[in-house]
């Protein structure tokens, strides 16, 4: 007896009229469907369960109060992430939603993240202060003094801004008799933080190069964002050549800034302060000059004084009564050590006397 039950009528109709599908077909379709209905979409959320592989892929699950959803950032999105992801951070995803086959479920591929609340480099830029911070790179112990007057100045920047510009038009007016090697490098977009701080690197290993100028004009964050590199900073701070960071305007500050020997407010001041003018060069040698004349001249007066003191002492006015008065002093000693030893024996001789007396008289 077969106990199997007939199926009710209107299944029997959608069975024999549909085709039936697979899970791999099932869960293509409801990819497929996912994708037309969720693509290109903005999420708030969230991050928890953070996870990077090996692989480079960055796998997150976004949640709010009520619901949580699946996120994986590929390698190539992942490697221009500037702010540094963390469990608890609220950030808004741009994306879309498909499904994961080999576990039938669906996940948000992120195409963009952001900091909510605070743009994303500008965390960045906090995130890696403080990190840097931490290690000591803004230490004023590591700071190294700039030379008085440098013979041989670098300048990194590029040679087609108006930075370049302005750094040596005022060297040049100052003094011009200074030596200057310009390494050019881009100084915004994709590989110029690497330029940078490749120059940095090159430039140590010469020999004659007394101080550095690092910098740019001014612009947006993202245009100055080569100088908030970490790469950056860590060739400045490894730099044997002092640093002078002249990035932008008075308003911009960047971890450049904060790393190097010196900051200039502009690239404008990075010229003045590298070297001196030559009129106020030349007038503080003058200073200098009579001061040290100043100083031999009361020194040879002093001098002069003591000789004048010791040639009207009396020794030397009478060079033999000193010789005399030792001779009588050495002739009271010998008179003295002669009395005493004419004593002793005039002693020994009575106590001698004596003795004999005895030895008689036994």
């Amino acid at each position: 007896m077969n106990s199997t039950k007939a199926l009710p009528l209107f299944l029997e109709i959608t069975k024999s009229q549909n085709k039936i599908l697979t899970i791999s077909e099932l869960t293509r379709r409801i990819r497929g469907s996912l994708e037309m209905e969720f693509f290109n979409i903005w999420v708030v959320g969230e991050i928890s369960n953070l996870k990077r592989p090996t692989s480079g892929h960055v796998y997150l699950t976004l949640k709010d109060s009520d619901a949580q959803l699946q996120a994986v950032i590929f390698k190539l999105v992942a490697n221009n992430i500037k702010f540094e992801l963390k469990d608890g951070m609220q950030i808004i995803a741009f994306g879309s939603v498909t499904v994961y086959e080999a576990r039938g479920q669906y996940q948000l591929i992120v195409e963009h993240i952001e900091p909510k609340g605070i743009g994303a480099l500008q965390l960045a830029f906090l995130q890696l202060k403080e990190k840097l911070e931490k290690e000591g790179l803004f230490d004023p112990a590591h700071k190294k003094p700039l030379p008085l007057l440098p013979r041989k100045i670098a300048i990194v920047t590029s040679v087609t801004g108006a930075a370049i510009r302005d750094i040596l038009n005022v060297i040049n007016r100052r003094f011009a008799r200074v030596e200057i090697l310009v390494y050019p490098v881009k100084v915004q977009g994709e590989g110029a933080a690497l330029e940078i701080a490749q120059a940095i690197k090159d430039l140590n290993t010469l020999p004659d190069i007394d101080v550095m100028i690092i910098g740019r004009g001014g612009g947006s964050l993202e245009d100055l964002w080569a100088f908030n590199e970490e790469v950056v900073a860590r060739s400045i701070y490894a730099s044997k050549i002092p640093i002078i960071s002249a990035v932008g305007h008075e308003i911009d500050v960047t971890i450049s800034d904060l790393v190097a020997d010196k900051r200039a407010l502009t690239p404008t001041e990075a010229g003045e302060l590298v070297v001196p003018r030559y009129e106020q060069l030349k007038d503080s040698i003058e200073k200098i000059k009579s001061r040290l004349i100043q100083v031999l001249y009361n020194k040879i007066l002093l001098i002069k004084s003591h000789l004048q003191g010791i040639r009207n002492s009396f020794p030397l006015k009478k060079p033999f009564d000193r010789i005399l008065r030792l001779q009588q002093r050495i002739d009271e000693i010998v008179q003295r050590l002669f009395s005493a030893g004419k004593h002793i024996a005039e002693l020994e001789w009575e106590r001698l006397n004596g003795l004999t007396n005895r030895l008689e008289n036994i």
